[in-house]
C-alpha cells in the first residue's frame, strides 16, 4: 500500500471510529432525548480543543462471540480539551457501543487520561452513560473498575473531578462517580443505584420504578448523592463549564480570579431592613447571598436536598469563594444529620482546592429528637465541626441573627479559626434562646407563683432581662469572639476587605498520615 492509501485508511478509520455502534444505534440514542459521547464532548470543551486517545483500541474478549464484534475506540471517548482555556481531562461512555459496558480495554483508556491528568495537574471530568460491567468479560471488568476507583482516591484532593451522569450507571459503577468531588444527573435519563428494581423485588419484595429508585430527583432531594439535578444534558454540561471557573487546576494553585465590574465598595441598603422585627420571624438566606456576592451571581449545589442550609460558590471582587449559609426560611435554618453532612463536605471540598469560606450564620441549634440522636446527630454534627476546625484556607465568618448553643460553636466560630469573625447589630450570640433559658434559670421561681397573670409577669421579666444580656453581639465581643459588628449595608465591603487581609494567610496541621475524622 503507497501513502496515499495508507493515509486514506487511516481517514477511513477515524471515520468508523466516530460512528460508534453504527447510524441506527446513534439515532436510538437521539430519539431517547440523549446526545452521544462525542456530541457530550464537543459541547463541553473550546471549539476545536478535543485531542484523543486510544481512538483505535478494540476489546480483547474472545468469549462468548465477542470475537466476532469489534468496535474502535471500546465504548469510551478519552482524551483532554480546554474550558475557557484551561486544560482538562475527560471520557465520555459511548451507549451505542455495547450499551457503554466496561471493558478491561475500555477501563484501562480512563486510567490512562486519570494517570495524565494527575501528573500535569488538570481536572478530571467523566460523562458516564453505561449499563455497567460487561458480563462476558468477567473478572477483567470488576478488575477495571477496581483500578478506576483506585485512581479516583489517589486524586481525591489532588485535582478536582466531576462527574456528569446521562444515561444508565448501576453496580459497580456507582462507586466511581461516588468518590468524585461533584455529580450532576440529567433529569428523565439518567440513574444511579447499586441494585435495580428486579433484583430490588426478588430480594425485598419492594415493587419500584427506574425513577424512583435512583433518578436524578431521588439522588437530589432525598439521597443527597448529585450534587445538581439538571434539566437536560446541555445544562448539564453548562454546570461542569460554570463550576470550573470556581476552581484551580489542582491543589497547589490558587482559584483563578478574572475581572470584576462590580464595585467592592457597594453598599445595598436593603441589608439594613432585611431581618424581621420578630426574631422568629423567617426571611430568606439567598436575598442576603445576592446582595452581597458579584454580579448577585451564586452557583448553588444541593439545592434541593437538606434545604436548611446552604452551599455554593460565588465570586467576590472576582475571586471565588465557597458559602455555607443557615436558611431560615427552611427549619428555621436548624442544623440536622443532612444539613451537617452537606455543609461538611462542602468545607471540606473548598479546603481541599484552596478555595476561601464565607459563613453566614442564623441558627437556633440542632434538630432535637429521637430521630436525630438514632440517626447519629452527634457524629454527623461532628462532622461540620471537624471539617472547619481542620480548613486551613481563609475562612471569614458573619452572624446575621441568631447562633445558639453547639451550633455556634460549629459554625466556623473563631475557636475552630475563624479568622475573621463579624456580626450585625441583630445578632443572638448565647447557649440557648430566652425561653429555654429561663425555664432552667429562674423554672422554680415562676413555678411557685401564685397566679397565672404572675407566672407570665415573672417570665416576660426574666426574657427581657436574658435578652438584654444576650439577644445582641457585644457580649461575645466583648470577649474578642467578635472582631466588630458591622452595619449590614457595608458587608459586601467588610468581607472583601477581610479577604484581602488573608490571601497570604497560613495555617499548618500537625503532621499526620491522615485524620481519623467521624464518619
Amino acid at each position: 500500500m503507497d501513502i496515499q492509501g495508507k493515509i486514506k485508511q487511516l481517514i477511513d478509520k477515524r471515520e468508523i471510529a466516530r460512528q460508534g455502534g453504527g447510524l441506527k444505534r446513534i439515532e436510538s440514542q437521539h430519539s431517547k432525548g440523549r446526545f452521544t459521547a462525542r456530541e457530550r464532548i464537543e459541547m463541553l470543551l473550546d471549539d476545536g480543543s478535543f485531542e484523543e486517545y486510544d481512538m483505535f483500541v478494540t476489546h480483547r474478549s474472545h468469549d462468548f462471540g465477542l470475537e466476532n464484534e469489534l468496535y474502535l475506540a471500546d465504548g469510551v471517548v478519552t482524551g483532554h480539551g480546554t474550558i475557557d482555556g484551561r486544560i482538562v481531562y475527560v471520557y465520555s461512555q459511548d451507549f451505542t457501543v455495547f450499551g457503554g459496558s466496561l471493558s478491561e480495554t475500555h477501563a484501562k483508556k480512563i486510567c490512562k487520561i486519570m494517570d495524565q491528568a494527575m501528573k500535569v495537574g488538570a481536572p478530571i471530568i467523566g460523562i458516564n452513560d453505561s449499563g455497567g460491567a460487561r458480563i462476558q468479560e468477567g473478572v477483567q471488568s470488576l478488575s477495571g473498575y477496581a483500578e478506576i476507583f483506585q485512581r479516583n482516591i489517589m486524586a481525591s484532593g489532588v485535582v478536582p473531578q466531576i462527574s456528569a451522569i446521562f444515561g444508565p450507571c448501576a453496580g459497580g459503577a456507582v462507586y466511581s462517580p461516588a468518590l468524585t468531588d461533584v455529580i450532576i444527573m440529567s433529569d428523565k435519563n439518567s440513574y444511579m443505584f447499586v441494585t435495580g428494581p428486579k433484583v430490588t423485588k426478588s430480594v425485598t419484595g419492594e415493587t419500584i420504578t427506574t425513577e424512583n429508585l435512583g433518578g436524578a430527583t431521588v439522588h437530589s432531594t432525598k439521597s443527597g448523592v448529585a450534587h445538581f439535578k439538571a434539566e437536560s444534558e446541555e445544562e448539564g454540561i453548562m454546570l461542569i463549564r460554570k463550576l470550573i471557573e470556581y476552581l484551580p487546576q489542582n491543589n497547589l494553585e490558587d482559584p483563578k480570579a478574572t475581572v470584576c465590574g462590580d464595585p467592592y465598595d457597594r453598599r445595598e441598603e436593603a441589608l439594613n431592613h432585611i431581618i424581621p422585627e420578630n426574631s422568629n420571624q423567617a426571611y430568606d438566606m439567598k436575598d442576603i447571598i445576592y446582595l452581597i456576592v458579584d454580579n448577585a451571581e451564586f452557583l448553588e449545589m444541593h439545592r434541593h436536598y437538606a434545604k436548611n442550609i446552604i452551599v455554593g460558590f460565588a465570586k467576590l471582587e472576582g475571586r471565588p469563594v465557597g458559602i455555607v449559609a443557615n436558611q431560615p426560611s427552611f427549619l428555621a435554618g436548624v442544623l440536622d444529620i443532612e444539613a451537617s453532612k452537606k455543609a461538611a463536605r462542602f468545607v471540606r471540598f473548598c479546603d481541599a482546592f484552596n478555595v476561601p469560606i464565607l459563613t453566614l450564620v442564623d441558627v437556633p441549634g440542632f434538630l432535637p429528637g429521637s430521630n436525630q440522636e438514632y440517626g447519629g446527630i452527634i457524629i454527623h454534627g461532628a462532622k461540620l465541626l471537624f471539617a472547619y476546625g481542620e480548613a486551613t484556607v481563609p475562612k471569614v465568618t458573619v452572624t446575621i441573627r441568631k447562633s445558639y448553643g453547639g451550633a455556634h460553636d460549629v459554625m466556623s466560630s473563631k475557636q475552630l479559626r475563624g479568622d475573621i469573625n463579624y456580626a450585625w447589630p441583630t445578632a443572638e450570640i448565647a447557649v440557648m434562646g430566652a425561653k429555654g433559658a429561663i425555664e432552667i434559670l429562674n423554672g422554680k421561681e415562676i413555678a411557685a407563683a401564685q397566679t397565672e397573670e404572675e407566672k407570665m409577669a415573672l417570665m416576660q421579666k426574666y426574657e427581657a432581662e436574658y435578652n438584654d444580656k444576650f439577644a445582641n453581639p457585644y457580649e461575645a465581643a466583648k470577649f474578642g469572639f467578635i472582631d466588630d459588628v458591622i452595619e449590614p449595608r457595608n458587608t459586601r465591603f467588610r468581607v472583601i476587605r477581610a479577604f484581602r487581609t488573608l490571601l497570604t494567610k497560613k495555617d499548618v496541621n500537625p503532621p499526620k498520615k491522615h485524620s481519623n475524622m467521624p464518619l
